[in-house]
């Protein structure tokens, strides 16, 4: 398996350089750290009392793969998963935060495993991703990425700016849901038909 720093590395290179997309609630983001995160954290990188999109500008890549190793992979206690779920669990919570737990959560409770949908990894849910991870020891990523697409197209169906990220403007397949097979079995993946009849109601 991957260490998290290689999958961290990962995440870096797919996430890209300096964004600031106004339809992204994310706001401006380098290596996918967004200055929110940037300002919860504290860094001020040039100094000057306030953190800013010149500071996003500055943030390196070392320092990005830093702050998703710390912060979205061992506080929010996603190293204590099955080792199946870290790769892309932790891609999510980069990508969505705590929704990358809730969806796990949603799933666990489909498999008969039920917990609350809290976006939090306590006690009972890493012990029901455990249980769930020995019932079905080579699905439960899968299932998980499938879920994953499921929560990026019912987004998009919601918000008419996130389409763009789901869909291309070609009709083809989008970064979320590509991002999201990526987590897959090839097998699981939508063909083109599937994914435009998915996204045949959008305008």
């Amino acid at each position: 398996m991957q260490s998290v720093q290689d999958i961290a590395t990962e995440i870096v290179a797919r996430e890209g350089g300096y964004v600031n997309d106004p339809d992204d609630p994310g706001g401006a983001t380098n290596f996918g750290v967004t200055i929110h995160t940037m300002r919860r954290l504290g860094l001020d990188l040039d100094g000057d009392g306030s953190i800013t999109t010149a500071d996003v500008k500055q943030l390196s890549r070392d320092q990005a793969i830093g702050i998703f190793v710390e912060h979205y992979f061992i506080r929010p206690q996603i190293a204590q998963l099955p080792e199946t779920l870290h790769s892309s669990v932790f891609d999510m919570y980069v990508n969505a935060g705590a929704n990358a737990v809730k969806i796990l959560q949603r799933l666990l409770g489909q498999m008969g495993f039920p917990v609350a949908v809290d976006g939090v990894l306590g006690p009972k849910s890493l012990e029901a991703a455990a249980r769930a991870a020995k019932a079905a020891p080579h699905h439960l990523a899968d299932a998980y990425g499938i879920a994953r697409r499921n929560y990026y197209y019912a987004l998009a169906d919601r918000r008419r700016a996130s389409r763009k990220y789901a869909r291309r403007r070609d009709g083809g397949k989008g970064g979320w849901i590509t991002r999201a097979e990526e987590f897959m079995a090839p097998q699981y993946h939508f063909s083109a038909a599937q994914h435009r009849e998915r996204v045949s109601a959008w305008d």
